[in-house]
């Protein structure tokens, strides 16, 4: 078991190409003895977003704090805090905040040999 709170988590600052203001946080992840996922934790500042992009495997994602879009083929989805969302493997997406002065806070469950 292990127990642990987001605070403690270093907060990284990914250098992604199309990323815009976000901070990247890993609390549960192989490195804590998961052996299957990795939830991660992106805060996207206003006016930030994530890169543009797709993968072989799903996203998991809870929308803890803010407001913010998913784009999915060119299309704008709203999603707030509360909402879950499903990205299936090689979907082409892509988070923004959609918020002029509220961080936009999500976690990310992955498959743990991604992270």
């Amino acid at each position: 078991m292990y127990i642990t709170d987001l605070s403690k988590a270093e907060q990284i600052i990914p250098e992604m190409e199309g990323a815009k203001d976000i901070i990247k946080q890993v609390p549960l992840s192989k490195n804590n003895g998961a052996p299957v996922f990795s939830f991660r934790v992106f805060t996207i500042k206003p006016g930030g977003y994530t890169p543009s992009h797709k993968h072989p495997f799903e996203h998991m994602n809870y929308i803890i704090k803010g407001k913010g879009v998913l784009v999915m083929n060119d299309e704008e989805h709203p999603v707030k805090q509360g909402d879950f969302a499903l990205v299936l493997p090689n979907e082409q997406h892509q988070y923004k905040n959609a918020s002029d002065n509220e961080d936009f806070v999500m976690i990310c469950a992955v498959p743990e040999e991604y992270e």
